[in-house]
């Protein structure tokens, strides 16, 4: 029986072939050791005592998601990642709060297939706690505004947590990092126009600044100065001036010229004379006009998503008051806000009705702070003013029955009118700050370069142009019906049909139609904090555990 033999000889080869194949292939095919080390540090950050949920559940998510293999595997897709966190210093965030530098150095230590396991998952959880971390801070910012002003009622940026997830498991899948990174980002052109901004400044610091203008007597036009060419310097450096304007001693007119637009760029009284406060403002290094461009930044992160449909803008720092359809500006007027110790609150509300010839109830703190002085110097001063005295259930008190040097149970009104501090219209809205526009018997403060007049609220130069766009119905309110209205004298109430979004915002950078920006007084002494808290190190959940 040779053929059956033969048969028995073949199979016990096989059979031994088997034998040594099988453990091999078993060991092929078992555990990723670079996935458990992955594992491993995943679990160790979920566990009690490790870091905070907040902070690890996208990345568990993550690698959970793809069975702890590695991400961060094809060289171009790691190259796009690290020239993305790179790029946010664009956006004027800190690469280094991702952890560029140790993440470039893992990587070269790691090429050509060098390292442990270990090392391999280190610098893939690394890199996805970098991307997801850099990718939230240009969504919605790095800074949460609440801590910053605990009366902020500004949504966040929807994040759908989610979608963001699957966001970076397809960028990382089809090696889109840079696609990714580039919609996180605000989708609205003055973002862009603030990077832009921020990169030109910055190779301005880069060349070394920009000059600086000694003392001296005020520069004026038709003057021959030695500080000339250095104020010529000076605003080519800025885009005021030619590059072939920059040399001469004379102050010629092409110079007259550039100084008044720096000077409205900037509100300053534009007069086209180079006196102390023009001095100062050129002489603001520019490593310091790039950390107000960082703030504006981060504040732009926080609200351009709002800037949808119609709606008002009060931008407090730059003095003016805006409309917007369909999320393009088409009105804007000047307005006086609140005075530094009683400045004008940043919030979110809907103008919801209109007072048209309103009375004057007068706040508590204007009361004790101002009224009253006026009334103890001067006991004509109520009459005189159009304040009624009433109690506290709106009836009429005579002023010479209260003791003003300690006033109780009272309330001062005035009067619907002329000289109503209030003007001939109010615009309002809920918010708990009494705070509204209105119109202003105070016409000629408009013309002052910085308005920072008002008890908190915001006095607009043309609210019956205001009130006609909210209330946006020609065929009852156009702007003749509203002057009807108000030349009767009598106290109305005007609802808006569709509540308007009402924005008041806090911007202390301004980007001009020629590409220029205009860098404001920080009135209320808000951009240090921001700027702070923008320059704090990130604390990344892997820091301080190993795999």
């Amino acid at each position: 029986m040779p053929a059956v033999s033969l048969s028995l000889s073949r199979l016990q080869s096989l059979l031994l072939a088997l034998c040594l194949v099988l453990p091999l292939a078993s060991r092929a095919q078992g555990p990723d050791p670079v996935a458990e080390a992955i594992r491993a540090r995943v679990e160790q950050l979920a566990a009690p005592g490790g870091a905070s949920p907040a902070q690890t559940r996208a990345l568990a998510d993550f690698y959970r998601q793809r069975q702890f293999a590695p991400a961060w595997t094809q060289a171009a897709t790691v190259d796009q990642l690290l020239a993305a966190l790179a790029d946010t210093a664009s956006d004027g965030l800190d690469p280094e709060d991702f952890g560029l530098a140790q993440l470039q150095a893992q990587r070269a230590a790691l090429a050509g297939g060098q390292g442990t396991p270990e090392q391999r998952a280190r610098f893939d959880l690394a890199a996805t706690d970098a991307c997801f971390a850099a990718l939230v801070q240009l969504y919605r910012g790095k800074v949460d505004p609440v801590t910053l002003d605990p009366q902020w009622n500004f949504e966040a940026r929807p994040l759908d947590p989610a979608q963001g997830l699957q966001a970076v498991v397809d960028a990382v899948g089809s090696g889109q990092i840079t696609a990714l990174f580039a919609r996180a980002r605000p989708q609205n052109p003055l973002y862009d126009r603030l990077r832009t901004a921020l990169a030109q400044l910055r190779e301005v610091a880069r060349r070394g600044g920009w000059p600086t203008l000694p003392d001296g007597p005020t520069l004026k036009p038709g003057m021959q100065d030695a500080r000339v060419p250095l104020l010529r310097q000076r605003l080519v450096a800025g885009g005021y001036l030619a590059a072939d304007e920059a040399a001469g001693e004379h102050y010629d007119a092409t110079l007259e010229s550039a100084v008044k637009h720096f000077q409205q760029d900037q509100y300053l009284a534009v007069d086209g004379s180079v006196g102390g406060s023009t001095r100062a403002a050129l002489n603001v290094p520019a490593n310091r006009r790039v950390d107000q461009l960082r703030v504006n930044l981060e504040r732009a992160r926080w609200l351009l998503f709002q800037a949808q449909g119609n709606f008002v803008v009060v931008d407090i720092a730059g003095y003016k008051v805006s409309y917007y359809r369909d999320g393009k500006p088409v009105w804007s007027s000047r307005v006086q806000v609140g005075k530094p110790y009683r400045s004008t609150p940043v919030f979110k509300s809907r103008i919801t009705y209109m007072t048209l010839n309103p009375t004057w109830t007068v706040p508590p703190t204007i009361l004790k702070n101002d009224i009253l002085p006026k009334v103890r110097a001067n006991p004509g001063y109520l009459a005189a003013s159009r304040i009624r005295v009433l109690d506290s259930q709106g009836q009429p008190v005579s002023p010479k029955s209260v003791n003003w040097n300690n006033p109780r149970g009272i309330v001062l009104r005035q009067d619907a009118g002329p000289g109503n501090s209030l003007g001939r219209l109010v615009i309002r809205f809920p918010n708990p700050f009494a705070v509204y526009l209105h119109d202003t018997p105070h016409q000629a403060l408009f013309d002052a370069s910085q308005r920072d007049f008002s008890s908190g609220c915001i006095r607009v130069e043309h609210p019956r142009e205001l009130a006609v766009l909210v209330l946006d119905d020609a065929a009852k309110w156009d702007r003749a019906a509203l002057d009807r209205a108000i030349d009767t004298g009598n106290t109305q109430t005007v609802n808006v049909a569709n509540p308007v979004p009402l924005l008041l915002a806090y911007w202390t950078v301004e980007l001009h139609d020629d590409g220029r920006v205009g860098y404001r007084s920080d009135i209320y002494q808000r951009d240090g904090k921001l700027l702070a808290a923008l320059d704090r190190r990130r604390t990344s959940p892997l820091q301080g555990t190993a795999p």
